[in-house]
């Protein structure tokens, strides 16, 4: 069976001595040793500021939401996982759904002003794939309508553009490390800032608003990641580079075998260093999608409708039509991508493909 992704996992011999540690010491929660380690290491690999582990990406969103301190309407994309609209509707705001580029997949900013009144008050844009937001124009927008900025980086770990990390964009970036990520550490999260006092609010509100034992800055939630999950990034982050470049040659391979077939791939944004995260393809029609994902699916094959559907669709927000983004959505197809796919495998669900759409 071939899915879509599949967890890379350090020798087990590596996460033992780490483990061997943790049960030395009984340190297992609250900010030790290997999670502090984590937190630095990811800061210069990356490239940013501040950074603080939480324990998934869903609340990185929800913290940095609530760190805003705003209430109101906040534009975003159709275009993206679940969670980067449920995170906005379970704080309390109202989702302004504003369509997408048709070639990167992003939020279009051309199309965000006329979505701007004054209950509007921040913008959440997603790097779809990995792929980043015409963050100029959008943090061009923000100034002048005096909008604050998040960013899902949950697919851009290690993108830079233009010779920085996409992450440093916005007034706050959060970005996932769940299982199925290019890195990860099994369950977890991030949220990336360069602002100073947003930095602080987001030390506490991640830990339950203290400021010591018996204190507290304000309200909090328990956000805080743990040793065991520390340790496993600790045994990924040294893979990661020769991850990318694994993914890199495999996108490669699918480049030659499927784009001469009437398939299209997203564009990615120019001054980019890409991570190649995933590998979506977008069919000429949705029956032809529907036609490969069933022979692939015969072949023990499973690739993955990511995203559907747009999600102006979900039953609870209001429907507003997005045209990009639902043809887009009912087009695109994740084809597996990790990394011990061999060749001869991208060649098998090539040759299934085309041969579905022929």
């Amino acid at each position: 069976m071939i899915n879509v992704t599949k967890t890379f996992l350090p020798p087990l011999e590596k996460y033992i001595e780490y483990l061997d540690e943790i049960w030395e010491t009984k340190h297992i929660t609250n900010h030790g040793k290997f999670s502090v380690q984590l937190e630095n290491d990811l800061k210069e690999y990356l490239g940013v500021k501040h950074l603080f582990l939480v324990n998934n990406g869903t609340i990185a969103l929800q913290i940095a939401l609530k760190t805003l301190q705003i209430k109101g309407k906040v534009i975003t994309t159709p275009f993206s996982y679940v969670a980067t609209t449920s995170s906005l509707v379970w704080e309390g705001f109202e989702p302004v759904f504003t369509d997408i580029d048709k070639n990167s997949f992003c939020l279009d900013p051309d199309k965000i002003e006329a979505q701007i009144t004054p209950k509007v008050k921040a913008i959440l844009a997603t790097h779809v794939y990995g792929n980043p937001c015409d963050v100029e124009a959008i943090e061009r927008l923000a100034g002048k309508h005096n909008l604050r900025v998040v960013y899902d980086a949950a697919h851009a770990f290690g993108v830079t553009y233009k010779g920085e990390s996409i992450l440093s964009h916005g007034d706050i970036s959060t970005i996932s490390f769940h299982a199925t990520k290019l890195f990860h550490t099994a369950e977890g999260g991030a949220i990336i800032t360069n602002d100073d006092d947003l930095a602080h609010k987001i030390s506490y509100m991640r830990n339950f608003g203290h400021n010591g034992p018996e204190h507290f800055w304000g309200i909090g939630i328990n956000g805080k990641s743990s040793e065991l999950h520390a340790a496993m990034g600790l045994c990924i982050l040294p893979e990661v580079n020769n991850l990318v470049q694994r993914r890199k040659d495999l996108s490669a391979l699918y480049d030659q075998l499927l784009l001469m077939h009437g398939l299209q791939k997203q564009v990615i944004r120019e001054g980019t260093t890409y991570n190649y995260a995933y590998y979506p393809v977008l069919f000429p029609c949705e029956s032809a999608l529907l036609s490969a994902l069933a022979s692939l699916n015969a072949n023990q094959i499973f690739p993955r409708r990511y995203f559907f559907p747009s999600l102006n669709f979900l039953n609870y927000v209001e429907y507003h039509k997005m045209p990009i983004s639902e043809d887009i959505a009912s087009r695109v197809l994740c084809l597996p991508l990790y990394h011990d796919l061999t060749e001869q495998e991208i060649g098998q669900i090539s040759g299934l493909i085309t041969n579905s759409i022929q």
